[in-house]
């Protein structure tokens, strides 16, 4: 058997602002819609993943989402410009990523980040 995708899925209502914080945040776009749910692509080829964890790392909270940036520092100050609730702040981590968390408009926790050189 070969699993061909994973999807996330966040619950929102209305899901409108949810849809315009990943398209403005992170340059997605809408690649279905039928009124009550909505997905978005970026038109990457992303491989299949899916992790299981005790806790986020450095002492922070399991996140509800990972989202891999070509650049985390440019995510994180267009994330500060949009106003988003940035929780954990952009940090170099021991593991050779840099991320930062924030929390998108339906409540879940965003583990924004990009492999360090």
């Amino acid at each position: 058997m070969t699993v061909k995708r994973i999807v996330a899925n966040i619950a929102a209502s209305p899901i409108a602002d949810v849809v315009a914080f990943y398209e403005r945040l992170f340059g997605l776009h809408v690649v279905m819609d039928h009124g009550w749910i909505a997905t978005l692509a970026s038109g990457e080829t992303m491989q299949t993943q899916l992790s299981i964890a005790s806790e986020g790392g450095s002492g922070t909270a399991v996140p509800d989402l990972s989202i891999e940036v070509e650049d985390a520092g440019a995510t994180y100050r267009r994330a500060r410009d949009l106003g988003c609730d940035i929780v954990y702040d952009l940090t170099d981590e021991p593991w050779g990523v840099r991320r930062f968390y924030l929390t998108d408009p339906a409540g879940k926790l965003v583990n924004v980040l990009s492999h360090r050189d």
